[in-house]
């Protein structure tokens, strides 16, 4: 075999054996002691290893190459070395060499540079071009000196994570009862030019730093960021970029592309000091991670690290349908491409370890899993009972005060909500998005979906026995119409992704109030702020833990886009100025926020849902006491719980005409009846925590309106 690179003028040096000790398999990645870095990667079907070191992230040649001899390097399928001198900073790579294994034929290629899978940051050359096939080491020099051509496109980098000063912060461990998320991009929330965050630290960790005032007085609890896992930016159309992050390229480093100086090692620190900064500020920070797949795609995506290392354990494979195809292909359950052999030993290492990292060193509080059905399926792609990763994600102490949201499905079909695994896992309830919004959108039929989901879906959930923040409730995310466009468009308006508006969901349960998209008709204006608040008010109102979308507070909107996760532009990004241009809106949010953060809880937090409503009761009515209307035809419901410190009443009228509602008599003891809250009064009455006495035993609902009118019992003593 010709030594790799001795085509090249200045051909990379390289060392034996001889020149460094063997090292340990332990722990896998790059380890930084006082004397060098110890590496270690597990590869099993290569018959040889090199360890690869550049200067830079844009050499495209190492400057050493260092051959691993596996009578020396190999323990079991782990290779490993020890350096000397080698220190934090130092830009990595691996080369696996001689694959053995027919499965390992799909895609591979011997001369790629590999990433470390886990290295703790990730280096990205400013040539690299995902859609040009970047030519192999070794070849014709002509090939290799066309600069469209980038042979080591990433480098992970050796750091070193014992510098940091956390001033003693930790995980802040809120309960569910009391969690408001509040789902957001960290770049999409300052990079807008009328952010007015200084434009070194627009679209950065730094930036949300810089608005944890504005969240912390909206009253949200959490944050659930979306993927901050280094990902791969041109994984897109041409032309667009991957906003999103669902690319991942390392499952252990922080997105270099959001820290201020775009450098690896800075964004390691920045991440941190946000984490701090919103602790601080009582907000937890949840990562929204892909352990689904990866950005390597399927049989005709790039290859920089699990494909070279290990495609059969790393991926799930299924024999090819072409009979002239003689490998096997990629399984495709994520809708990406590929997907993660999640129940593989090393994979399922692998995402523990990721976990554990993100809690320990980088002390996030929880975890929203995308499409974590995948988790469940074996390597025929079945479902299991007791799927391995899932159990051990579960049982895990260090994971035991962190937050586990699953997003209950996949891709391919497999849909489990109310039967997710488990006893800690929460699941986003998809059931909730879809009958709000077809209650609200005046679909018949819905107000007997809609008193389950308004009580968090005990038709889903209530056989588990389970509280009643095992549903997430959520009318919108980033997937999908944001709240402006739920109600200002009938359909998707996707052609500026570039796929001739075939992406994104068909079914939207939206309603444009009667004009598609702006205008200046003042009736439809007003009725679209009021269905947003409808869908506001009733999520906000629910049992269960509600979800907010970035930006809905102000009713941004993404210009009827529902699939936005290639513009990053204006589309996508925050636009400040609508805080000032909703106030209305911004005001009803808050002030909804501040009534759910006062509400009393019960002193138990693992009490299931029965158990919390069997001293207060639920009596529900239609136009008239105790007579609901649970026909196909209805459009309205309205419902009493009794406390015994406290009455509420609410009724949701979707009718498009008023509709008059006795008011249940108030028992001896309880003053009069006030008016919180009713989305068809103008601000600041459509929301007043102090209320508005109501002395009569109607009320009238007008045309799609939500009202919550409450009664304290004088003599019990207790606050609002």
């Amino acid at each position: 075999r010709q030594r790799i690179g001795q085509h090249h003028r200045h051909s990379p040096r390289t060392s034996t054996m001889t020149d460094h000790s063997p090292g340990k398999p332990f722990p896998l990645g790059a380890t930084v002691c006082a004397e060098g870095v110890n590496f270690a990667v597990y590869s099993k079907h290569c018959r040889e290893m090199q360890l690869l070191l550049f200067n830079d992230a844009e050499c495209s040649q190492p400057e050493q190459v260092i051959d691993l001899d596996p009578k020396h390097h190999r323990t079991f399928h782990y290779w490993h070395i020890f350096i000397p001198g080698i220190k934090t900073g130092q830009h990595y790579g691996f080369r696996a060499l001689g694959h053995s294994h027919p499965l390992e034929q799909n895609n591979i290629q011997e001369c790629k540079t590999l990433i470390d899978p886990y290295g703790r940051a990730v280096a990205t050359s400013s040539k690299y071009q995902r859609h040009i096939e970047p030519v192999a080491l070794g070849t014709t020099p002509e090939a290799e000196s066309n600069p469209r051509f980038e042979p080591s496109p990433f480098k992970s980098i050796v750091t070193e994570l014992t510098d940091y000063d956390w001033e003693g912060d930790r995980p802040l461990r809120k309960p569910y009862s009391e969690t408001i998320i509040y789902e957001m991009h960290v770049r999409g929330l300052t990079m807008h030019p009328n952010s007015q965050v200084s434009s070194e630290k627009r679209g950065s960790y730094l930036g949300v730093i810089e608005k944890i005032p504005y969240l912390k007085k909206l009253g949200i609890t959490a944050v659930e960021l979306l993927p901050i896992f280094q990902f791969d930016t041109q994984d897109a159309p041409d032309g667009l970029t991957n906003y999103w992050g669902y690319s991942p390229i390392s499952f252990f480093a922080p997105h270099a592309d959001y820290a201020t100086d775009r450098t690896p090692l800075t964004a390691i620190n920045e991440f941190r000091e946000m984490v701090k900064a919103l602790h601080q500020a009582e907000i937890e920070v949840i990562l929204d991670v892909v352990y689904n797949h990866t950005a390597e795609g399927g049989s005709g995506g790039p290859e920089f690290c699990y494909k070279g290392l290990q495609n059969d354990a790393y991926y799930l494979l299924q024999e090819p349908n072409d009979a002239d195809e003689p490998h096997p292909g990629y399984a495709n359950y994520s809708g990406c491409g590929n997907t993660l052999n999640a129940n593989h030993s090393i994979v399922r290492r692998m995402i523990l370890d990721s976990l554990r990292y993100w809690v320990q060193e980088m002390h996030v509080d929880g975890f929203r899993f995308d499409l974590a059905s995948i988790l469940s399926r074996d390597v025929n792609g079945e479902p299991q009972m007791n799927p391995p990763i899932l159990w051990d994600i579960e049982t895990d102490p260090i994971l035991s005060g962190t937050k586990l949201i699953a997003e209950a499905w996949d891709a391919a079909g497999l849909y489990q909500v109310g039967h997710f695994f488990g006893d800690r896992w929460k699941e986003w309830n998809g059931h909730f998005r879809d009958d709000v919004r077809a209650f609200v959108k005046g679909d018949k039929g819905f107000a007997g979906d809609l008193t389950q989901r308004f009580l968090a879906s005990p038709d889903i959930y209530g056989h588990r026995k389970r509280e009643p923040e095992q549903s997430i409730n959520f009318v919108t995310s980033h997937d999908g119409f944001t709240l402006e466009d739920l109600v200002s468009y009938d359909t998707k308006h996707n052609l500026p992704n570039g796929e001739n508006n075939n992406d994104g969901h068909n079914e939207n349960l939206s309603w444009n109030c009667g004009c598609e998209g702006p205008t200046a008709d003042k009736e439809i204006t007003q009725l679209r702020t009021q269905q947003a608040k409808n869908l506001m008010a009733i999520n906000l109102l629910s049992f269960g833990v509600p979800m907010l979308l970035m930006g809905d507070e102000v009713r941004r909107t993404q210009n009827g886009n529902n699939n936005a996760y290639c513009q990053d532009n204006e589309t996508s990004w925050f636009d400040w100025s609508l805080v000032q241009e909703n106030s209305e809106m911004l005001r009803f949010v808050t002030e909804l926020i501040q009534f759910r953060r006062q509400l009393p809880r019960p002193k138990n937090p693992q009490l299931t849902l029965p158990e919390i409503l069997e001293p207060a009761p639920i009596v529900w009515h239609g136009t008239e006491l105790e007579q609901p209307d649970w026909s196909e035809h209805s459009h309205s419901v309205a419902f009493t719980i009794q406390a015994p410190s406290k009455w509420y009443h609410v009724i949701f009228n979707a009718f498009w005409e008023p509709l008059e509602f006795q008011i249940p008599v108030l028992p001896n003891g309880f003053a009069r009846w006030r008016r919180i809250l009713d989305t068809s009064l103008h601000s600041p009455e459509d929301i007043n925590l102090i209320g508005t006495v109501i002395d009569e035993h109607f009320y009238q609902a007008e045309a799609r309106s939500t009202v919550l009118i409450t009664a304290e019992n004088d003599r019990m003593g207790h606050s609002p």
